[in-house]
């Protein structure tokens, strides 16, 4: 996988006050493409961050319906990677991609 695949895979990482206490379990939240497999987001946060992956988990959140006077609209779906890395690892979200 070449660097730029890699940041298709993935958009950004997500930093609220779970995700943060998350990071004390060696763990770390981005927000991936919808159709992003698990295999592929393990290779693609290795690249990018030079670090060893130990698992993926991911989260498929729908879209709500939403109301804005009286006509119908929706959000979109969105997916997010819960990524473990091994022990010994770390990532610094703060610096950016």
């Amino acid at each position: 996988m070449n660097p730029l695949d890699a940041y298709d895979v993935i958009l950004r990482p997500v930093i609220t006050e779970k995700s943060t206490m998350a990071s004390e379990n060696n763990q770390v939240v981005f927000k991936v493409r919808r159709d992003a497999t698990k295999p592929q987001i393990k290779a693609a946060v290795e690249k990018l961050f030079d670090v060893k992956v130990k698992a993926v988990n991911t989260l498929n959140r729908k879209g709500k319906v939403k109301r804005f006077k009286g006509v119908l609209g929706r959000r979109r779906d969105i997916k997010n990677a819960v990524v473990t890395l091994e022990d010994g690892q770390s990532i610094d979200i703060t610096t950016g991609l």
